[in-house]
């Protein structure tokens, strides 16, 4: 149409219709376009081309562009072009918005004329057995909770990049040297070999926060643990994410497959940490099995494993205090009170806290916690270790420090708090040690907190002489058998019967 300019698409659109028989008249109206157009299309295809279309108003960039916005990209190259644009109108105030489009083009194209030279990418061919590949992602994205409550975690990522063998270990406690090492030898075992290369991201974040010489001692660690098992140990450079792509890209790819499996699910709550640990397994095996076949050939280039593994844990000497239990990393841990006064070895793996008694033998094992920034204090509390001694004494609820982490679920403690609004402190108190006392001696503390929630929720407190009833074990008669004498003279048969034969 006139005042228009002819875009090609209408172009192409005319010179069909034209072809398929149409007067020009005819092609020009079914193109959008004006009579007077299309003859001059006709026009300049005889004359053998397209003829350039000429300035219809002045450039508004005359003047400005060459003389303020051409220095300024020289003597700042990586200036941004918004940023550019607002000092040129700062400096030109008569420029309109309108003009915006056409100064980013022109920068655009000064650009790929004059501009600095960018970082190449050096695409990198894969080799079967090379080279295994590790890295943390972190998994807030995928609004996973444990028994309702937000998990806070990531996920060590192992990968070899030219089979797509992927494995994946959830991490509670942040990229730490031990998470990494035991995520590496679980890794290495369940691919049953060893690649010739391990590379790592630079490793910060697991250098977070230490002193000079445990970073030595980090350094020198990766770099046995690589020795152990035959592998080069090899690093991307600091802040170069492209140099991990091919673990970096698969993040995106793990955490949509994972979505999708919690979508398919129905639910992002868990039970407990190992029902979630299970779910993320059994994600990645299927990850596995569609490229079974790549990682069966890729196993064959491998080299075999080392007879033992590296020791993926930090070791503490402790001593047992009479409050039944130790400080480790600015955590108080419980443990059997008949530990007090001993001196034993804990050994601190990622999620985890294993008791060592003397002689090697491993005694107990309780979750691993971090205090956080703004705590002044954290517990790591079993009342299975301290029940007997708190029946005893009741009182002691009202100040015990820890109080808060005595109760093993929200159940109890919304018991305790409904028992204090209704009943003397005493009688809240026995009535609190008296129900954990009850869990402890029957084992029935998810099934005690059930019946616990539903007379909460009656708005009641728990009767704690029927709930004793209700759980304890039912006494089964002991059998009579009968017992027949028999007579001395079936000895003999069976005697002759026996020589017969």
């Amino acid at each position: 149409m006139p005042g228009k300019h002819i875009s090609d698409e209408q172009r192409r659109d005319f010179m069909d219709h034209l072809a398929n028989g149409n007067s020009v008249e005819v092609a020009a109206s079914k193109s959008g376009l004006s009579r007077a157009s299309g003859y001059n299309i006709v026009k300049e295809v005889k004359s053998g081309g397209k003829k350039p279309r000429a300035r219809t108003r002045p450039d508004p960039l005359e003047g400005i562009f060459d003389s303020q916005a051409a220095p300024i990209l020289k003597a700042v190259p990586n200036i941004r072009t918004v940023a550019l644009w607002r000092e040129i109108t700062r400096l030109n105030p008569q420029l309109d918005s309108s003009v915006k489009r056409t100064f980013q083009r022109r920068v655009r194209q000064w650009r790929a004329e004059h501009g600095v030279d960018k970082e190449v990418i050096f695409r990198q061919g894969k080799e079967a057995g090379r080279m295994g590949i590790s890295d943390f992602t972190k998994a807030a994205s995928l609004g996973v909770t444990i028994d309702r409550e937000a998990l806070e975690h990531r996920l060590y990522h192992f990968r070899l990049p030219w089979s797509g063998f992927t494995y994946v270990c959830v991490v509670t406690g942040g990229e730490s040297w031990s998470a990494f090492s035991e995520g590496l030898q679980n890794a290495l075992g369940q691919l049953g070999g060893v690649p010739r290369e391990c590379r790592t991201d630079s490793l910060s974040a697991a250098f977070r926060n230490l002193h000079k010489s445990e970073i030595e001692d980090v350094t020198r660690s990766y770099r046995g643990l690589c020795s152990h098992y035959g592998m080069r140990a090899t690093r991307n450079n600091k802040g170069v994410a492209h140099e991990n792509g091919a673990i970096e890209s698969a993040h995106g790819h793990l955490k949509s497959e994972i979505k999708d499996a919690l979508e398919l699910r129905g639910s992002r709550d868990f039970g407990d940490m190992d029902s979630y640990r299970d779910f993320i397994a059994e994600a990645v095996g299927k990850i596995n099995v569609r490229h079974s076949a790549r990682i069966d050939t890729e196993r064959l280039v491998l080299r075999p494993l080392p007879k033992r593994r590296v020791a993926d844990y930090s070791r503490s000497s402790v001593r047992v205090t009479s409050l039944s239990g130790f400080t480790l990393k600015g955590v108080f841990y419980t443990v059997p009170s008949r530990l007090i006064g001993h001196l034993v070895e804990a050994r601190s793996y990622d999620d985890r806290v294993e008791r060592v008694y003397t002689g090697g033998r491993c005694l107990l094992v309780l979750p691993r916690r971090r205090r956080g920034k703004d705590e002044k204090s954290a517990y790591v509390i079993n009342y299975h270790h301290v029940i007997h001694s708190l029946r005893r004494k009741p009182m002691a609820l009202a100040g015990l420090v820890y109080r808060g982490e005595v109760f093993p679920r929200q159940e109890y403690r919304r018991c305790f708090e409904a028992a204090l609004e209704v009943l003397p402190q005493r009688e809240a108190w026995r009535l609190t040690v008296r129900l954990l006392g009850l869990a402890h001696d029957y084992s029935c503390e998810a099934q005690l907190a059930e019946a616990i929630g539903v007379s909460l929720d009656s708005g009641k407190l728990p009767d704690i002489k029927r709930l004793r009833e209700r759980f304890a074990p039912k006494l089964q008669p002991l059998p009579h058998p009968e017992v027949r004498k028999g007579s001395l003279g079936s000895y003999g048969t069976l005697l002759n019967t026996q020589e017969e034969s």
